[in-house]
């Protein structure tokens, strides 16, 4: 016997809409176009590359703002930039010997507020 509440609902017949399939084929962007969305995406996935980007909507700040406010170590602070920066995600700007980081602009910073708002409804 299947369990219902943990079995993906399915049609008992196999038959489609060909207009609509093919509408929604012609409309899927390129692998290329969905892989680097995956990549982008999974950066929000990581607790701790989140909880970076989040500290980055509230104010721009150094590596060791960011290690202070989020207590983890520099190194870590900096590999989790690393990455972020090579998706996009966050830019820098340097002023003396400091280096400052923000969200490279307002769709990620729109994206997290989205997100925060989902999960909190």
């Amino acid at each position: 016997m299947e369990n219902s509440r943990s079995a993906t609902p399915l049609c008992s017949v196999f038959s489609f809409n060909r207009r609509k399939t093919a509408a929604v084929k012609a409309a899927l962007p390129p692998d290329s176009v969905t892989m680097a969305l995956a990549s982008f995406l999974g950066a929000f996935s990581d607790n701790t590359r989140a909880r970076l980007l989040l500290a980055l909507l509230e104010s721009e700040l150094c590596v060791c703002d960011l290690s202070k406010a989020l207590g983890m170590s520099l190194s870590a602070v900096s590999h989790q930039l690393r990455l972020l920066r090579g998706l996009g995600l966050v830019k820098h700007r340097r002023t003396g010997k400091l280096v400052f980081y923000s969200l490279s602009d307002c769709h990620v910073a729109k994206i997290l507020k989205t997100g925060l708002t989902h999960i909190r409804e």
